[in-house]
């Protein structure tokens, strides 16, 4: 489990004792995730959220209110890199 790779993907600064610290845990949740894999899920209809019967019958709806806003300067604040008021994103294409 390379604990430094995952730190820094989400821009996170970890010191050796937070690795030490990290690695067997972030192993024992793979482990556990790992689990699933062993589950017969053959007979499991696929479901898809909201647009399940389930989905629908569960009031997901709320009103549409105006609420406090962040503002530009504070959310780019944390950004690791902004350029002229807006995030600045690698390409991808």
């Amino acid at each position: 489990m390379d604990v430094r790779k995952i730190a820094k993907l989400a821009h996170l600064e970890i010191s050796d004792i937070e690795v030490e610290l990290y690695t067997p845990q972030m192993a024992s949740i793979v482990q556990y995730v790992e689990q699933l894999n062993e589950l017969d899920t053959e007979t499991v209809e696929p479901m898809l959220g909201g647009l399940t019967d389930e989905g629908q019958a569960t009031l997901t709806v709320r009103d549409d209110t105006i609420g406090h806003s962040l503002g530009q300067k504070a959310a780019l604040s944390q950004a690791p890199a902004g350029v002229s008021g807006h995030f600045q994103v690698p390409k991808v294409l």
